[in-house]
Parts: structure tokens; sequence; C-alpha cells
């Protein structure tokens, strides 16, 4: 087994807020705003731009010249007949994201695989070691998401066109419950490494290990794995990983650790961390600094939080970063008040009232009983840029996806009042 490629290190060393002409440009057109519970400073903007669509599941890419590709599935509901994936860029000069577009639909991808595509879901975009970029998807012929497959496509312009979609074989038995949402790492001799999960009959995660020509060389089951899923893996050495999972049957984040490049890992155990069995992402920054991005409680997803390693590299009791959160977690907002509470910052963000009443009816169908309303920001994806800043990208409500941009060197304001209803003791698994 070859040895793990780290992350390429970056010279940024040192605070990063406020440096430079296009930082001075950036601070005049784009509002700082405040964490809600007032530790950190972070820009906003939206990314999705197409009101009324159900919108999940995002990831992103660094583009050359510093902008940023961002990919995520959007239709009527997730799973129908319509859903697309789709696509925008993000200016860097501004921070704002063009109009989207559309890479692949159903029809698209079922006229390139000369097979049945019921249903699309889950893409996830990476840079890989020739400089190409590769999609990855899920796509489903038969049945529910148990029966997915994944289908993946390069492209050597940017994102700006796509080969041909290939099929990855990764069973010789009906080649499916294969599904993705983490980003791949890489190997030493040019191979890449896939988090993969599994939800047929049982739920399982594993890493295939794929070559440059798009073909499975082998896979590896994570022990103990069985109700974990969607894995995030941090490399942190040449032999050294921790994989990070979400669990349909705990209230913790599930870890595996391997020391010799994946050859074997650890059994699956939880950790400290609550997760309310949801997605979570990670990242390893150019100076070594690991992040986790996570709804960090054991019933919904109504907080979302960063958490930064500690020294020791464990995140075990570290204070979370709250990024969004409800002013009363696990209390449901009545219609009309979750109404007023999406249209306020919808309005705030350039949203005419003609979009914000698609946005929020697009919540309202997925969040919303007859009489109240639950809030969620969910499946995040984090990125380090070249020049140092942290992005999160997320589902905002389940009718948009939602950029936020961070410097990971600030200092830190201890004395900010938390959220209402957020009590950072009560994260501790």
């Amino acid at each position: 087994m070859p040895d793990f490629l780290p992350a390429a290190q970056l010279s940024v060393s040192k605070p990063i807020t406020g440096q430079g002409a296009a930082e001075a440009a950036i601070a005049a057109q784009v509002p700082v705003q405040r964490s809600p519970d007032g530790l950190f400073n972070f820009n906003a903007r939206f990314v999705s731009s197409q009101p009324g669509q159900a919108v999940h599941a995002a990831s992103m890419v660094e583009l050359q010249g510093g902008r940023l590709r961002a990919v995520w599935f959007s239709g009527s509901r997730e799973g129908a007949g319509d859903v697309t994936i789709q696509t925008s860029v993000m200016n860097p000069e501004t921070l704002n994201w063009s109009e989207e577009t559309t890479l692949f639909n159903r029809r698209q991808l079922q006229q390139d695989l000369w097979r049945y595509v019921k249903k699309l879901g889950n893409p996830v975009i990476a840079r890989m070691t020739d400089e190409s970029l590769m999609i990855c998807m899920v796509n489903v012929s038969i049945g529910g998401w148990a029966g997915s497959s994944i289908t993946w496509a390069r492209s050597t312009d940017e994102g700006t066109s796509w080969s041909t979609p290939r099929r990855l074989v990764t069973s010789p038995f009906l080649n499916i419950s294969t599904l993705v949402k983490g980003a791949p790492l890489f190997y030493a001799n040019g191979h890449f490494g896939l988090p993969v999960y599994h939800e047929f009959v049982t739920k399982f995660s594993e890493v295939l290990r794929i070559n440059a020509q798009g073909q499975v060389v082998d896979k590896t089951r994570i022990p103990g794995s069985q109700t974990s899923l969607q894995p995030v893996i941090l490399v942190t050495g040449s032999s050294n990983a921790q994989m990070y999972m979400r669990s349909s049957s705990s209230t913790a984040v599930m870890m595996s650790t391997t020391g010799d490049a994946g050859q074997t890992w650890s059994f699956t155990q939880p950790t400290r961390n609550a997760n309310p069995d949801s997605a979570l992402a990670g990242v390893v920054t150019g100076t070594g600094q690991q992040w986790l991005a996570l709804n960090p409680s054991r019933k919904n997803r109504e907080v979302l939080a960063l958490l930064r390693a500690s020294a020791t590299g464990s995140f075990d009791g570290v204070r979370p970063w709250i990024v969004e959160a409800t002013p009363a977690p696990e209390k449901l907002l009545s219609v009309i008040d979750y109404e007023r509470l999406l249209s306020r910052e919808l309005r705030t963000h350039g949203a005419s009232e003609m979009q914000i009443q698609a946005y929020v009816g697009s919540a309202k169908r997925q969040l919303c009983g007859t009489k109240t309303c639950v809030q969620e920001f969910s499946y995040p994806y984090l990125l380090q840029s070249q020049d140092g800043y942290l992005h999160l990208i997320y589902t905002w409500h389940r009718s948009r996806i939602k950029h936020i941009r961070l410097d990971p060197f600030q200092v830190l304001s201890f004395n900010g009042a938390e959220p209402p209803g957020v009590h950072v003791a009560s994260f501790a698994y």
C-alpha cells in the first residue's frame, strides 16, 4: 500500500484578515458578520440562486485565480426525477457567486451511461494530482438510495466542460449500494482514495483505492462501522489519518484511525462529540490544523458549528465556533415566525419579494407541518483556499446553499455572549 500524499503545505502562518488592496475592496462591499456566539467574524453569501427548489449536499473546489466552484443537487424535492447537478463560481474580488447553471441532469446521464437513471444526488468535486477536476455523483436506477451507484467525470478546463460520465465499478454483484459524500484523499503513487458508504441491508463505511484510469484497485471496509456512514478522512501524515462518520444509531460522531496509510483501520468507536445522525465535513489546513464542521447536537440540525482541533489533534472538549444557531434550539417555531425569520435574512441578502416567497415556500414544504417548523443548517463542506481563508458551504433551510468565509488565524473574542439557547457545555458527548 503506498503512502498518503499529505495536503500541500501553504505558506500562510500569520493572520490574514484585512491584508492587501484586494481585501480592502472586499471589506468595502461585503459586510463582516459576527458569529452567533460572538466568538469570531466571517463573510456570508448565498451560493444557489434559483428560487423555489429543494437544494442539498454541496461541495466545492478552488479554481485558478482564487475562484471557487460549488456543486450541489437541486429539484422539486430530494429524489425527484427533475433533480439536477447545479454549479456556481465565486468571484474572489467580490465574494459574489454567479448565476447557477446545470452540469448534469437525469436524462443526459441516462444517455451517456446507456442505462435507466431514476434519480441523482450527492455530487463531490475535487482537484486531482494532474490538475484536472473530477466530479463524482450518486445515481439510482432501481429502488431508493440503497440501490445507488457512483458516476464520475473529468474536466481539464476548470469545470467548463466535462468528459462523458462513467460508472465506477465497485462490486461485481449488481454494482449497487455505494454512495459518496466526503472529499477524496491521495496517495504518493498517483492513486486516490474515495471514502464511501453502503446502505443495502446494512450500513457500513469503506475506502476505495482508485487508479488514474478510474478503476477500483482495492477497497477496505472500516471495522465496526455498521450503522456508520458518510465518512470524512483527515490525512495528518504519510501514514496517519483519522476517519469521522455520522451514525444512524448513535448520538455521537464515530471515529476510526489508521497508522499504516489505510492498510488497516481501527475498530469504529464513538467520540465525545455529539451528532444527530447528520453529515459532517473536515479539512486539514496547510499549517496542519485540523477542522471539523458538524451539527453539535444529539437531536437536530438547528445549530451548525466548526471545531478546531487542540494541539494534540483531538476535537474532544474544544469550544465550538457557532456558525448558525436558532434563537431557541429544540423549540419549534410557528409557521408565521419561521416565515418572518427566513424572509428577514433573505431580504438582507438582496432577494426580491417574489424570490423570498419562493425560497420560503420551498423551506416550508420540507421543514414545516401545519402549525410549526424546524430550522436546518446541514451537510457542510470545508475547504481552505490558497490565500489561507477557510470556506464553508452548507444547506440553509433546504432552500439555498450558503457560503461562509473566515480567517482561521483571527483572534477570538471569548467575551462574546453565547446565542440564546446555545450552551457550549451541552455539546459534550
